[in-house]
């Protein structure tokens, strides 16, 4: 089987293509995959860390005010269906797979033109622009949120099938995990805290608060903190000077390695809004407090988040709406609420679909034996 997969421009694109490719060679060892992503995406850094090779076809959405950079993207526009024709011609792809970024639109457009099976995947609650440009030309879309399902004129093509996941989220965990990530005796509750791997400047600083006025007078609690790349050094610089790395039970870390342990382990997590974030989050029955990102398009984070709250699956705290004392008083609902914190957790719950990666490979089969499916019944 081959196998091109496109999502670009955003770890939130990208991670998704990366679950998929990894179900397919998880049940195909022999398939070739590559992803198509542009030449300055972040696609390129996490594929190649992922083992899978990149090419590339430039491309970029339109700005809603004018903008001399929307001449270069009209060019795009022209050209980009071109080189993908091409690329799809050379590489002779079974399936082409898309997960929403500007540099799907001109892939999927001519796959499906040249009859190839074609599938999106959808993961936030509301479709991206690629996804919606792209809805009355592919065979399949895959949506995270059953909601999402609405705003498709033809439902027969689309499936809820959840997010994917990769491997490491399901890992079994050891029985001496505590010894292993040094978690101090006396511990009673566990909270997580992470802003994304670049980091989150305005929720560090807040999450400092936090640790300053709560944490780090409840020994029992232990609260590891995750800051991110771009604003690790201001952020321990902070830490330091609250006086906070002399408390056993607090721990800053610019990323956690060991994510999927620490999310199994965690009494409470508090963290932003993404698609697969908030899946992990749900497939973990996780009690969150959910701050999405204001800065990412369409306001995506905030829609995800609110579908949870308004099912009372987690607690909801818009950024511009963020106080240490706000934070504190939701943090405290979940660890000391007995009954609040389970009902999240069985709220949340609702929104995984533990399937999912068997769910998309079974329809890639589907999409896959399309041909043969239409002679027979043309018999």
């Amino acid at each position: 089987m081959k196998v091109l997969l496109s999502g670009g421009g955003t770890a939130g694109h990208v991670n998704p293509a990366l679950a998929i490719a990894d179900l397919i060679k998880a049940h195909d060892r022999n398939a070739e995959i590559a992803f198509v992503g542009t030449k300055k995406g972040i696609e390129n850094r996490l594929c190649e860390k992922a083992g899978y090779p990149v090419y590339h076809i430039e491309m970029k959405g339109l700005k809603r005010s004018l903008s001399l950079s929307n001449i270069k993207t009209a060019y795009y526009y022209f050209t980009a269906p071109r080189k993908a024709k091409k690329l799809l011609l050379e590489y002779k792809p079974d399936i082409v797979i898309g997960t929403g970024g500007y540099v799907c639109w001109p892939l999927l457009s001519a796959a499906a033109k040249l009859g190839i099976p074609t599938a999106l995947h959808e993961s936030n609650a509301i479709p991206g622009k690629a996804v919606r440009m792209l809805a009355d030309k592919v065979d399949r879309i895959y949506v995270n949120f059953a909601s999402t399902m609405d705003y498709f004129p033809d439902k027969s093509k689309v499936l809820f099938v959840g997010n994917p996941m990769m491997k490491k989220s399901t890992a079994k965990i050891p029985e001496n995990i505590r010894e292993i990530l040094s978690i101090p005796e006396g511990t009673e509750k566990i909270v997580l805290s992470f802003g994304g791997s670049l980091g989150a400047m305005r929720l560090n600083s807040e999450i400092i608060a936090l640790m300053k006025n709560f944490t780090s007078h409840h020994r029992e609690v232990f609260h590891i903190h995750a800051t991110g790349s771009s604003t690790h050094e201001e952020t321990l610089a902070a830490f330091r000077a609250a006086g906070l790395s002399v408390f056993p039970n607090l721990r800053l870390t610019e990323y956690i390695y060991d994510m999927p342990y620490w999310e199994r382990l965690a009494d409470a997590v508090i963290c932003r809004a993404g698609a697969m974030t908030v899946s992990e989050m749900a497939l973990q029955k996780k009690a969150c407090i959910l701050i999405p990102s204001p800065n990412v398009v369409n306001n995506h984070q905030y829609e995800n988040a609110k579908r949870l709250a308004d099912a009372d699956a987690a607690i909801l705290i818009e950024e511009k709406h963020l106080t240490p004392d706000l934070l504190e008083k939701s943090l405290c609902e979940i660890l000391y609420d007995g009954k609040k914190a389970a009902t999240m957790r069985e709220n949340i719950a609702s929104f995984a679909k533990p399937d999912s990666n068997e769910l998309i490979w079974r329809d890639i089969r589907i999409l896959l034996s399309r041909d043969i499916m239409t002679l027979l019944e043309s018999k």
